[in-house]
């Protein structure tokens, strides 16, 4: 029930490299730590790809040293050239969207993580909140302390792959709200707090705010922590989401293997546009950004700032909005 499931074209002829060899060892001294450690597929990691335009210096013969290549962003440390400057333009992108927007990045491998300044601003969890609801159940099924039927698992699925309210609601109340809570800190909610709903007594998962930084750290556990057919489970299940969760993290591109899970809700500040998931080869990379629009804009505008997010930060470039629909 649980199995699992660039080349860098900067090939220069050489009658170029005789011709500029003295300028050209810096370019490729910097592409190649552009791309070392980088980790995207897909032709996208090449310096041109994200706006880094080498200058060609004079020849060796004008007496002139060449122009050095624009210099590497100095931050955030442990990322590839590549990827600071993709992160620089997403800090760009993002001074022109509405509401607030979190965002953390973290490359597993390396240890690389970056987040911006409204990470740790509290926004309203939507169904991203399913996701460590199904972390919670496997776990505890595996450890003997709940048994979890056929009916249970394939609830648990629904909830996961068309994002099903209903079927949450059947899993948070079975167990009930105390099963959830115990746990959720242990597995990355560390700040996640709780909102009274009306004719629920009790936390309910669809009344749930924490900061991106959590949604972050949900993600690394499940890819870090879990027994490995648990992780599998996961990364199977949210490679393969329904049409209704193909935004977010789904902006970074099939070359990426993307997987995601979703939410959307209309909550006093407006709407509400989240995204938690992982991209790259083996799941390298996670990535957490939570929108709260406040009013200033409507669910196309939420979903298609946090594709471009991934889109911007996988790809190197923006991409067509989103054709997603759904209902709060």
């Amino acid at each position: 029930m649980l199995q699992a499931m660039a080349q860098h074209s900067g090939a220069v002829t050489a009658a170029r490299t005789r011709r500029w060899a003295g300028g050209l060892l810096t370019l490729v001294v910097l592409a190649g730590t552009a791309l070392t450690g980088c980790g995207l597929v897909g032709g996208q990691s090449t310096a041109s790809s994200v706006g880094i335009q080498a200058s060609r210096g004079p020849t060796p013969t004008s007496g002139v040293s060449p122009s050095p290549s624009p210099a590497c962003p100095p931050a955030p440390a442990k990322f590839s050239c590549v990827m600071r400057a993709r992160i620089a333009a997403v800090q760009q992108y993002l001074r022109r969207r509405p509401g607030v927007v979190g965002v953390v990045l973290r490359d597993r491998t390396t240890g690389a993580l970056w987040q911006n300044p409204q990470a740790r601003t509290p926004v309203y969890m939507a169904s991203t909140s399913k996701l460590a609801m199904a972390t919670t159940l496997l776990l505890e099924n595996q450890s003997g302390a709940i048994h979890l039927s056929p009916a249970d698992m394939a609830t648990m699925h629904q909830m996961l792959h068309v994002s099903s309210d209903q079927d949450a609601d059947a899993l948070w109340f079975k167990f009930g709200a105390p099963f959830y809570t115990s746990m959720f800190p242990k597995i990355g909610l560390a700040h996640a707090r709780y909102l009274a709903q009306a004719g629920v007594t009790g936390p309910y998962w669809g009344e749930m705010m924490c900061p991106a930084t959590d949604l972050s750290r949900l993600i690394t556990y499940v890819l870090t922590k879990l027994p490995p057919p648990l992780r599998a489970y996961f990364e199977n299940t949210l490679r393969h989401v329904a049409a209704d969760q193909h935004f977010g993290v789904w902006g970074a591109g099939p070359a990426e293997q993307p997987g995601n899970k979703d939410g959307w809700s209309l909550e006093k500040p407006g709407w509400i546009i989240n995204t938690v998931g992982f991209a790259g080869p083996g799941a390298r990379y996670t990535l957490a950004v939570m929108n709260s629009l406040n009013g200033h804009g409507g669910y196309h505008d939420g979903t298609d700032t946090v594709t471009q997010v991934a889109a911007l930060l996988f790809r190197g470039h923006q991409v067509p909005a989103p054709r997603v629909s759904a209902t709060p």
